[in-house]
C-alpha cells in the first residue's frame, strides 16, 4: 500500500509516494515516484506538439530517485485503443536502451553514504504534493553525479548526468581523506566499455579521464570498485 504525506511512523508501515516528486535526500525506508511522460490521460496535443518528458529528462530523474532509496514508477499514457504513440515508443526506446549498458548501476543496488554532488544537489523546486518537483529545470553539468552501491558495498556506481566536453570527471566525494570515503579505490570502469579507467586521486578528488567513444548519450556511469 502507497500513501502520500506520511509521517515517520506511516512510512514504516505503508509505501511513502511522492507523486510528481521526489524526496530532498536518501531515506532510511524505501519509497517511490510516480511520474507521467504528459498528462496521466492520453492528450493529443501533447503529442501533436512533442510535449512529452524525454529521456534526457526521465533518466537523470531516475538516478536521482534510486540515489535516494527510492523507486520511479513511470505512466507512458495510452490511446482509446491501447496503442502508445511513435514519441512516447522512441522515449520507450531510448530510456531502455541506457538501461541495457548502465542498467547494473540502478538495478538491485542499494543508497550509498550520501546520494550525490554538484550543483544540481542545491537546487530545490517544491514538487506538487510533497518532496522536490520530479524534473530538474535546469542543465546538468558534469559535476552532477548520483551514488549507489551494490548490495555487498564492494562496489560503488557514480552516475555523471552530462559528458564532460574535455573527457575529464571529477568525483570529490572520493577525493583523499574524504569524509565519505576513506578506504582504498581498487579500480574504476565505464559501464558499456572495455577495461579499466586509469585515474588518480588527491585531496580535490577522484580524478578520471574517460575513453574517447561514448557508451550512451544520455548520462554514465562509473563502477568503482572499493
Amino acid at each position: 500500500m502507497n500513501g502520500k504525506f506520511l509521517d515517520q511512523l506511516q512510512r514504516k508501515a505503508l509505501v511513502y509516494d511522492i507523486e510528481r516528486g521526489k524526496a530532498t535526500g536518501i531515506l532510511s525506508e524505501p519509497w517511490q515516484t510516480d511520474t507521467c511522460l504528459g498528462d496521466w490521460h492520453y492528450q493529443r496535443s501533447i503529442f501533436e506538439n512533442h510535449q512529452y518528458k524525454t529521456a534526457a529528462t526521465v533518466i537523470p530523474m531516475l538516478a536521482d530517485v534510486v540515489s535516494k532509496n527510492g523507486n520511479l514508477m513511470l505512466s507512458v499514457p495510452v490511446r482509446g485503443d491501447g496503442s502508445i504513440d511513435s514519441d512516447e515508443v522512441k522515449i520507450v526506446g531510448d530510456i531502455g536502451a541506457w538501461l541495457k549498458v548502465n542498467g547494473e548501476a540502478i538495478y538491485a543496488t542499494r543508497p550509498w553514504i550520501v546520494f550525490g554532488e554538484g550543483p544540481a544537489t542545491k537546487n530545490f523546486v517544491k514538487g506538487q504534493f510533497d518532496g522536490q518537483r520530479d524534473a530538474d529545470t535546469k542543465p546538468f553539468t558534469p559535476g552532477d553525479i548520483r551514488f549507489t552501491q551494490s548490495k555487498d558495498g564492494k562496489t560503488l556506481y557514480a552516475i555523471v548526468l552530462a559528458f564532460p566536453g574535455d573527457g575529464k570527471v571529477t568525483i570529490e566525494s572520493l577525493a583523499e581523506n574524504s569524509a565519505q570515503w576513506h578506504g582504498n579505490i581498487r579500480s574504476v570502469q565505464m559501464l558499456g566499455t572495455n577495461g579499466k579507467l586509469k585515474f588518480t586521486r588527491d585531496a580535490d578528488g577522484l580524478h578520471l579521464k574517460l575513453p574517447d567513444k561514448k557508451p550512451c548519450d544520455i548520462a554514465f556511469a562509473l563502477k568503482i570498485g572499493l
